[in-house]
């Protein structure tokens, strides 16, 4: 898939003629409503309290998915093409799985770690999928990619060390780092799960179809771990707002560019989350990252920008102008 892509068919002098592909300020705009909501998440979780983290997550990903319901069955009333296949659909309900494991990662992490922290190493898929890609798609990348690859690596290896050693506002940084760490892992299988789904159906039927199975797979979890849901307020209230921001229209956002953009892009404009997210914790909590976990976030952030620049074939045009 080409970084900005869409469904089109050629005339007679074999000009394309592009028939649904959104205007760039329509997508543009969209992203960054979207990404501006991931900010908030690791705030929302700090503020929901002592809760467990897969009741958050489950109270999460069902009020996303009761809220789109009504929606989908609109779109179903009004639908005469032919859905998902049997293979799609297990594929994406896959992808909802890894998506639903991916949020309680996550938020569980922000109970061992600082927000800076967790915010940094959850958003380091764009070095994995360029690995997965490498290692299992048999792709081809350039020195540059390589050398932000390691770059990112070694700050994510800095930022563990610092946060262990050189601080003891968080006792168990490295079990939520990790924890982290398999966050991002999973974010990857989820993208690459879904990614091509996306091509072939609307925004409101995958994305539900997605966010149900993200549901069901918490419910599955706390039913199994038998968590109780305590329906706190606190917990209900930001449960409610994950859902409506980060995932709705922050997930949602990503789902609707995926069409038009390239994975690998969209994955590495999250990175604009640590950033913000490290503001607001410091404004709202006074929780001031450690020095040395400083330069090891501006590491992993210069290692994934060095593997992005030697990814410019996947750059569309308009950015190419910037």
């Amino acid at each position: 898939m080409n970084a900005w892509s869409s469904q089109s068919t050629v005339s007679a002098d074999r000009t394309p003629i592009l028939s649904d592909r959104p205007s760039i300020l329509k997508v543009s705009l969209i992203l960054a409503a979207g990404l501006a909501t991931f900010a908030f998440a690791p705030i929302l979780v700090r503020l929901a309290g002592d809760a467990h983290p897969l009741e958050l997550a489950t109270i999460r990903t069902i009020s996303a998915a009761l809220f789109l319901l009504p929606f989908w069955l609109y779109q179903k009333k009004k639908e005469v093409q032919e859905g998902y296949t049997r293979n799609e659909k297990i594929r994406a309900v896959l992808a909802g799985g890894c998506l639903g494991l991916h949020f309680i990662f996550w938020i569980a992490s922000l109970g061992y770690t600082s927000v800076a922290s967790a915010s940094v190493l959850v958003t380091t898929h764009p070095i994995l999928l360029i690995l997965i890609e490498s290692l299992m798609m048999k792709r081809r990348f350039s020195r540059l990619t390589w050398i932000g690859v390691f770059t990112a690596f070694s700050g994510s290896v800095w930022l563990g060390l610092s946060d262990s050693t050189y601080g003891g506002q968080f006792e168990h940084a490295t079990l939520g780092n990790l924890m982290a760490l398999t966050a991002s892992a999973l974010f990857v299988l989820y993208f690459i799960l879904s990614s091509t789904l996306r091509q072939k159906s609307t925004w409101t039927d995958y994305i539900f179809r997605v966010y149900f199975a993200t549901a069901v797979t918490c419910v599955l979890l706390m039913a199994v771990l038998q968590v109780p849901l305590t329906f706190g307020v606190p917990v209900v209230v930001c449960g409610i707002a994950l859902a409506l921001g980060p995932q709705i229209l922050g997930h949602g956002s990503l789902n609707y560019a995926v069409k038009y953009i390239s994975p690998t892009i969209l994955s590495t404009l999250i990175l604009t989350e640590p950033v913000f997210a490290t503001i607001l914790a410091l404004i709202l909590f006074a929780e001031l990252p450690l020095f040395m976990s400083i330069i090891a976030m501006f590491i992993i952030l210069t290692g994934v920008l060095l593997s992005w620049l030697g990814r410019q074939a996947l750059k569309p045009a308009w950015l190419k102008k910037l």
